[in-house]
């Protein structure tokens, strides 16, 4: 278990994000960074409306006894990480276009 651990990287854990730039090779370091920048605050932004839809679906569904509340909160769960799902997701989608183009 150790031998595994001490051969991970902070690379592996954010690069994640980052396409892998396969067609796209040609941007510039600069593009780059704004391309990633842009990705993370759009994965933020998508799990901070998955937060908000958990916090509505939990007090309307208790505190309050709001059902609409409520299903209004699921709708922003299932909003949220699909927005995360996607936009994790377009460097590969893109990368298969490309290659299917090619």
């Amino acid at each position: 278990m150790d031998v595994e651990a001490e051969k991970g990287d902070i690379n592996t854990i954010i690069g994640g994000i980052a396409p892998s730039w396969g067609p796209f090779g040609n941007l510039g370091t600069e593009a780059r960074i704004i391309v990633e920048v842009v990705m993370a605050i759009a994965i933020l932004l998508c799990l901070a409306i998955a937060i908000w839809g958990a916090a509505k679906q939990r007090i309307g569904a208790t505190a309050l006894r709001d059902t609409f509340s409520a299903e209004q909160g699921k709708g922003l769960i299932v909003a949220g990480l699909t927005g995360v799902f996607i936009i994790g997701s377009l460097g590969t989608v893109f990368t298969i276009v490309y290659g299917m183009a090619v």
